[in-house]
């Protein structure tokens, strides 16, 4: 009786241990990649123009509606089954060949109809040059899957620094080049490459592809119920660029789109690698309904806790942090920043949603929310457009939290959690952070005299995590202790 309990137990240390490894290598290794590309990018963006970065954004478009088709979805469907054979994984590298083969001529025929649109010849040109990158996916999408199953992420944050640095690089040597536009171009094309190569290596995941797909109906099923939840993703990232771009011309669409670059940062850049790592876990888990629950509910927590005093202390810094990491020519971005920085801690939350429900064998509910999304943002920027780049920020603000509302109320069943946790596992970082925002408005606007830019916001950013730190102490030290319990992995139930 005793080592039927025990086993158990061990189990669950032994994936609680992997998860921890796993978070500290992939948001580790994603916090100093993105440190690394954020030094190059803000330099970068000093270097370069408004318009050059409307430009990108115009082909991005077309550039991020090919991707939703490029396999990992079939990738993620692997990690998700119990058992894979050699035989699944050949087939798997097959499938990534095939599509993106034909991803990257389909984007050469799109070309010149996405110029015509935006009626800029260059987009053109750019997307006969981007469509190199789809040659690399196949290349990182399987070793993706491979060290995803085994929840080994040490390689992958290796390649991951190495390629950022190769990335940055070029960046660099691109804009002090005078390359203009092309540098944004570039610097992808050499990230996606080194990192493919580095990953492949590292996972020995190099096989002969298979095309005959005979047995492989699962992973296909699962991999394009995945892709239908990719294209309602793209209709919400995307529709607000296909819209202004037609009706902004390439420098006020570039404000727009760095305003969006800078706000979600957060959750562009930390959160994707914290979820890479918790759809691997609630997959472990996906059979236990209480452990689901309790994961999703302190995974949520510990997120928000970063989150939230990032966000609203964006909004409170916006002038003196424009000012100071990009300089004075972007400074039409500190009102769109202002209102944009308020709708994502609700995107957050959102993206924390998908995960869980995937794991527990439920895409189809992460479609659904999708295209949900899809109608209520492209509806928002429809309206919002007409009053330039901070009517698409209020549209966001506007449109997202009814978007996650109808989200949760279709997901947190599935996950096990009701939407009161959700509320008590993140009220107290939410009334620390709005205290501290407030706090920093008010030193701001009432106390501080003129300061030289980069020193207004070293002040600013001081006062405010001083306020929010001793806020938690003060009134929040369950929170606190949650977190310092995940670290030292002591079991700590949450919001039961």
């Amino acid at each position: 009786m005793k080592s039927t309990t025990q086993n158990p137990n061990r189990a669950q240390e032994l994936l609680a241990a992997q998860v921890r490894s796993a978070v500290l290598w992939r948001s580790g290794s994603q916090i100093v990649a993105q440190l690394v590309q954020w030094a190059a990018t803000f330099l970068v963006i000093r270097m370069l123009a408004p318009a050059d970065y409307g430009l990108f954004a115009m082909a991005q478009v077309v550039l991020v509606f090919l991707n939703m088709l490029n396999g990992y979805g079939l990738a993620s469907g692997v990690i998700q089954q119990p058992d894979v054979t050699p035989r699944m994984v050949r087939q798997l590298f097959g499938m990534l060949i095939l599509l993106n083969v034909g991803l990257a001529a389909m984007q050469l025929l799109l070309a010149p109809f996405a110029a015509a649109y935006y009626r800029q010849p260059v987009v053109a040109e750019m997307l006969r040059v981007q469509a190199l990158l789809y040659l690399t996916t196949p290349f990182i999408a399987l070793p993706y899957a491979l060290l995803g199953r085994r929840m080994d992420f040490r390689c992958q944050a290796r390649a991951n620094i190495v390629a950022s640095i190769a990335s940055a690089s070029a960046a660099l040597g691109g804009a002090t080049a005078g390359l203009g536009v092309w540098t944004l171009v570039l610097a992808p094309l050499v990230l996606f490459a080194v990192r493919g190569g580095m990953m492949t290596w590292g996972a020995r995941s190099l096989v002969w592809p298979s095309f005959d797909f005979r047995g492989a109906g699962t992973i296909a099923r699962y991999g394009s119920v995945m892709a239908l939840g990719q294209f309602f993703w793209f209709a919400q990232s995307q529709a607000d660029v296909f819209i202004a771009g037609r009706m902004f011309g390439p420098h006020m669409l570039g404000i727009y789109t760095t305003s969006l670059f800078l706000t979600q940062i957060f959750v562009s850049k930390f959160v994707p690698p914290l979820n890479e790592v918790a759809f691997s876990a609630y997959a472990r888990i996906q059979h236990d309904d209480a452990a689901t629950a309790r994961a999703f509910l302190r995974t949520t927590r510990a997120v928000m806790v970063a989150a939230f005093p990032f966000y609203l202390g964006l909004a409170a810094t916006a002038q003196p942090l424009v000012t100071t990491v990009l300089g004075t020519k972007w400074l039409e971005m500190v009102p769109v920043v202002h209102v944009l920085a308020l709708a994502m801690p609700f995107m957050t939350l959102q993206i924390l949603l998908q995960p869980a429900c995937d794991a527990r064998g439920r895409p189809g509910i992460g479609v659904r929310n999708g295209a949900t999304g899809a109608a209520i943002l492209t509806c928002g920027f429809l309206v919002g457009v007409h009053w330039g780049p901070v009517g698409l920020a209020v549209a966001w603000l506007i449109a997202y939290p009814l978007y996650f509302a109808i989200s949760a109320w279709r997901s947190l069943p599935t996950i096990g959690v009701r939407a009161r946790q959700i509320a008590d596992a993140i009220a107290m970082p939410l009334m620390a952070s709005l205290v501290m925002a407030l706090g920093v408005s008010a030193i701001d606007t009432g106390v501080l005299p003129t300061l030289a830019a980069p020193v207004h916001l070293v002040v600013l950013v001081t006062t405010g995590g001083a306020i929010y730190g001793v806020f938690l102490i003060a009134f929040a030290r369950p929170v606190l202790r949650d977190l310092l319990a995940m670290i030292r992995k002591r079991p700590l139930a949450v919001a039961q």
